[in-house]
This record gives C-alpha cells, sequence and structure tokens, in this order.
C-alpha cells in the first residue's frame, strides 16, 4: 500500500492522476497539496489547503513516509508575466522535489514537463528554457526513481473551455495529427494514466517523450 503525494490536482492531468490514485487498491492515501478547497471527498485523500508553493515548512510533516510524488503544476505559455512564469515552472518545481527528496528520499518522483524542453537552458522561448533548467534540478538530485513526462499536444478528453485560440484550432485538428503525426499527440487519459503506472511501479524511466510515454500504456 503506496502513501502518494501531489501538487497541481486541481489541474487537467494532475486531476487524473489524482482520481486514479484514489481508485486503486494499492494506495494507502494521497496528499494532495492545493491552494484551495476541490470539493472532492475521498476516505483516502488528505487535502492540505497552502497557498505558499515556495516554502513548504509550514506543512512540511506531510512530505515524510511518501513513496511517490507528483508534481503537475503548469502555466500556459503568456498566461503570467515572465517571471511569474519561471517561478511557476522551475522554482516551485524545485521547492518541491528538495522537500520530498529531505523527508521521503526513496520516493518516486514523476514530474510533467513538456515537449521541447532545453536542457542546454539557453532556448529564447521561456517554456523550453525553464523546463529545461526544472529538469536539470530533478536530474541533479539523485532520486533513485526519477520520471520526467515531456508530453507533445495533449488533446483534454474531458470537455473545457481553451485556454487561447491555438488550443482551440489543435482540438479541431486533433484527428488529423492523430492520423499524420501520431508520435505529436497524447489524450490527457493517456497521459494521466502513464504518471499513475510510472508512480506506482516504483519506475525509473529518466525522460519521457509522446511515444514512450504512449508505450509505457
Amino acid at each position: 500500500m503506496k502513501n502518494i503525494i501531489i501538487v497541481g490536482a486541481s489541474g487537467m492531468i494532475g486531476g487524473i492522476v489524482l482520481r486514479a490514485c484514489l481508485d486503486s487498491s494499492e494506495v494507502n492515501q494521497v496528499t494532495s497539496i492545493a491552494r484551495r478547497p476541490s470539493g472532492m471527498e475521498h476516505s483516502k485523500l488528505n487535502e492540505i489547503i497552502y497557498n505558499n508553493y515556495m516554502n513548504y515548512s509550514g506543512v512540511i510533516d506531510v512530505f515524510k513516509n511518501q513513496d511517490v510524488a507528483h508534481f503537475c503544476i503548469g502555466v500556459y505559455t503568456g498566461a503570467v508575466p515572465d517571471d511569474e512564469f519561471k517561478k511557476i515552472t522551475f522554482d516551485f518545481a524545485k521547492v518541491f522535489a528538495d522537500a520530498v527528496k529531505d523527508n521521503s528520499p526513496k520516493a518516486t518522483l514523476c514530474f510533467l514537463s513538456g515537449a521541447g524542453a532545453d536542457l542546454t537552458e539557453k532556448s529564447r522561448m521561456s517554456f523550453a528554457k525553464y523546463k529545461g533548467m526544472a529538469e536539470n534540478y530533478l536530474m541533479s538530485k539523485a532520486f533513485e526513481n526519477l520520471n520526467i513526462f515531456r508530453p507533445g499536444y495533449i488533446y483534454p478528453v474531458e470537455n473545457r473551455e481553451e485556454p487561447n485560440f491555438s488550443y482551440r484550432i489543435f482540438r479541431k485538428l486533433y484527428p488529423i495529427m492523430k492520423s499524420i503525426f501520431p508520435g505529436s499527440v497524447i489524450t490527457s487519459q493517456q497521459l494521466g494514466q502513464a504518471m499513475y503506472k510510472a508512480g506506482m511501479q516504483g519506475n525509473n524511466h529518466g525522460i519521457l517523450e509522446n511515444v514512450p510515454i504512449k508505450n509505457t500504456l
């Protein structure tokens, strides 16, 4: 029976990971750290309302005795100023990884990154640069089991209001992209299930692009 901690459960992928964990007979407890209540009730769910993702000292005890840690926080490019984008993309990941490593050093870490992450950290694209910085930092922490997921376009299985015009176009083009370029797309359900499975199995895949992610299912 595993104990799991997750941040970003209010997001599309984090929500799928959370529900998969709660439905699993192999999970003892899921600790979800969130800024606002989800309204979800479950006997396995320990929901911690906490606003400071830059400092977990106020809730550090919940990081102890965890078997799996999922980082699913993300923000769309252009949605916030660049300094805030860096904080959410890199700093939040760094602080979370430190808390996990210091308190549950043997935990399997699953990190939601994205296609194009630049490990040289020289890209002019904020997303690529900051995701690359985050990946480098996580790898430097020498987790026994680390899974970095780099999805391409994620097709939302659930109905939702798309965040911008580009995503509305991608959603309409998904059937064509899936047929012609199947390696460039993945569904939200496939990605969430792959993250859940990697954590439960204690995998150490390193960096996984779209096709390898789907091959783990």
